[in-house]
């Protein structure tokens, strides 16, 4: 059904004036050019071209809002602690947080930090947003709207909160001293001596859940002096995992302990500090709370913070703040846009040396032939202690444990163009980033990263060994990779215990093991029953289920081998039942259990959980009244690259490229995925026009 002329009229009234440009009169074309389009591919990518800064910042945010609408107004009403007061008490506990931390008032402090072009980038970005709310009123619910109109800090407020508050720190966790699994990925650079064609390879595979602040966004951003394509974090303004014609980066979780709590001692005013009381700082937040009849009501919190940070609870007479590193570094969009604009490694390093993210590794490959990779981050200079000092609650009585500053560029682990042509990081410390390793963790600060490989990273290693000249299709091949290197370690043992000392059914389900392929492809038989025992063998053996624990003088091959056979072979009889009662046998295939929904899709799925040391890491949920599993993170974003004379791509967006309901594009990738197969990445305007799904001109 068609909008009301008059509907149709002020959508265009908005869009032109978004952009700076004239409406056409009397409904006729435009003279000139438009400032901005963006061409929609048919996987719903969006291509921004842009004849300048602002107009492409302006149509980046309107592309945003379109795939991810909802989600993104959704998460800045977070970011900016109003939650609560938008739709309900549910919400109350995270404005609680979000204020505490001070994450919108920090916001509006980094606001007045940027220089006049990213401040105008900024407020474009937004601009672009609510441009495309009052264009598409239909496609904004009417609760989310509360949070229109978006502005400059908001964007800010939400990149703190997901970067420093999620990634660097989880002070929902920490504040019990607990901390949650990392979010994962893999990363490989292949140097030129490595590759079939002589060119340098890039792999990009962030692990992420494939929702809320972890969703990624997919688009290509060309302007004057720059053209990039990669993936944005949602409601984010830079691409955060990108190449240009002549470079490329990618992420990973790195092991980078950037925060600590502290345990203050409680006394009459305040808290002890130095064999003195000392007050804390205090201030007041008022926070609404939407009740259900509509109306609001009010809280006070008082937010008290110590010379170490805030305050986020107390228990037995002691209170316990966190200090986060890298909060007083508000010019993260700047570097990310440097990067994305440089032409050459040392362009790119003098952007990355400003580490104005506080974490993440950066693995990075060029069109010169360049690979490295380096421990990014803010690493606190600690005054003193190795990583176990660190990872626990820290006493805060005095400024003996107090650090003020963080460690520059030049003393992170780093290597540049090993002998062995070749990196990878699955979010393991940098120590064996490349075999040899050129680094030594004597060199570096005790507490810069603890020592150890685990299993996915050591098969990721292997990987690259075993291939001396891997061309751009086994590179995505080896992505793919859904072998268990756990099994390599257990099975062997497992088997000859069942078979020595196991009932008949335990030697029944070591006959299906023996026969296994040792991968988690969707038509891999005995994966499901490996798995199931895993479970069961860790519960008996209390997690000390190994002969031989990790060493640093065999990263690449321990743990290894049964520690307790007896407890093993009674496991897998445990496991045998449960599996053959559940699925009807014992043998079930792994893609019959674990699948890919979406989007009307229900397909089967080919890889599993990091922890069996599988490359292709997917992490499964169950589904209420079924037996079976779905995948709800883990794989998502896939990109593979070739550094030629015209690069060439390939790239997967598992959970599509949209969220927005009734759009196309969710889920649309999933056959894709079951099928372990990436998609053609269209970079020149020739290639997207010959695959155009729609256009917007502004």
């Amino acid at each position: 059904m068609a909008l009301p002329k008059v509907h149709v009229a002020a959508a265009l009234a908005a869009v032109f004036a978004l952009f700076g440009a004239a409406a056409p009169a009397g409904g006729q074309a435009a003279p000139t050019p438009p400032r901005a389009e963006i061409l929609w591919d048919r996987w719903g990518t969006a291509h921004v071209y842009a004849r300048g800064e602002p107009e492409l910042f302006r149509a980046f945010g309107w592309a945003q809002a379109e795939a991810h609408g909802a989600l993104v107004l959704r998460l800045y009403g977070e970011a900016r602690g109003r939650a609560a007061e938008y739709w309900g008490p549910r919400n109350l506990d995270g404005d609680r947080l979000v204020r505490t931390l001070g994450i919108p008032g920090r916001a509006s402090e980094w606001l007045r930090a940027q220089s006049p072009a990213i401040a105008r980038d900024l407020e474009a970005f937004a601009d672009g947003i609510n441009a495309y709310a009052r264009a598409n009123p239909a496609a904004i619910p009417d609760s989310l709207r509360r949070v229109l109109p978006v502005t400059p800090t908001d964007v800010l407020a939400h990149m703190q909160r997901v970067i420093h508050f999620t990634f660097h720190s989880e002070p929902a966790s920490v504040a019990a001293a607990a901390r949650r699994p990392p979010a994962g990925s893999n990363a490989w650079a292949v140097a030129p001596r490595r590759s079939a064609s002589g060119h340098a390879l890039l792999l990009a595979n962030p692990h992420l859940p494939w929702d809320g602040v972890y969703t990624w966004f997919e688009a290509q951003l060309v302007a004057p002096g720059i053209d990039a394509y990669g993936a944005a974090l949602v409601g984010f303004p830079f691409l955060g995992i990108a190449f240009n014609p002549h470079l490329g980066w990618t992420h990973t979780v790195n092991t980078l302990d950037g925060d600590d709590v502290y345990a203050l001692t409680l006394a009459e005013g305040g808290y002890r500090w130095d064999g003195a009381v000392r007050p804390f700082d205090t201030r007041e937040e008022t926070i609404g709370v939407r009740q259900p009849d509509g109306s609001l009501r009010t809280e006070t919190l008082v937010v008290r913070s110590s010379v170490h940070g805030p305050v986020l609870g107390e228990r037995e007479g002691k209170a316990f703040a966190l200090r986060v590193s890298g909060l007083d570094q508000p010019h993260m969009l700047e570097q990310y846009w440097q990067m994305a604009r440089a032409t050459s490694l040392a362009q790119f390093e003098a952007a990355l040396s400003r580490l104005q993210m506080p974490m993440f590794t950066v693995m990075y490959a060029d069109r010169a032939g360049n690979v490295m990779h380096v421990f990014n981050g803010r690493v606190p200079a600690r005054p003193r202690g190795g990583w176990s000092d660190w990872t626990g609650v820290v006493n805060g009585d005095s400024a003996s444990t107090l650090w003020t500053q963080t460690l520059p560029y030049g003393a992170l682990p780093r290597v540049l163009n090993p002998p062995s042509g070749w990196l990878q990081n699955a979010n393991d410390p940098p120590w064996n980033t490349t075999v040899p390793t050129p680094l030594r963790p004597n060199d570096f600060p005790a507490y810069m990263a603890p020592r150890t490989m685990a299993l996915r990273p050591q098969h990721s290693a292997e990987l690259l060994m075993a291939d001396s000249s891997i061309t751009l299709d086994e590179l995505i091949a080896y992505k793919h990779d859904t072998h268990a290197e756990l099994a390599d370690r257990l099975v062997d043992g497992l088997v000859a215990a069942a078979r020595a000392q196991g009932t008949p059914e335990a030697r029944e389900a070591a006959g299906v093991l023996a026969s296994w392929d040792r991968a988690t492809r969707a038509g891999s038989r005995g994966a499901v029953l490996f798995s199931r025992w895993l479970g069961e063998y860790a519960r008996r053996t209390r997690g000390q289920g190994f002969a031989d624990r990790w060493r640093e003088d065999a990263p690449l091959t321990t743990p290894n081998g049964v520690a307790d056979p007896a407890a093993a072979a009674a496991a897998l009889d445990s496991a045998a039942r449960l599996v053959r009662a559940t699925y009807g046998a014992i043998d079930v295939p792994w893609g019959d259990v674990y699948r890919l929904r979406g989007g009307g899709h229900d397909l089967p799925a080919s890889g599993g959980p990091d922890a069996l040391g599988i490359f292709r890491a997917l992490w499964f949920d169950s589904v209420a009244g079924e037996q079976r599993l779905e995948a709800v993170g883990g794989d998502g974003y896939v990109a593979a690259i070739e550094f030629g004379p015209r690069v060439r791509a390939r790239a997967l967006m598992a959970p599509g490229n949209a969220t927005q309901p009734g759009s196309r594009h969710r889920a649309d990738q999933l056959p894709l995925m079951s099928r372990q197969e990436l998609r053609d990445v269209w970079l020149t305007r020739a290639e997207v026009e010959a695959n155009l799904e729609s256009r917007e001109s502004f």
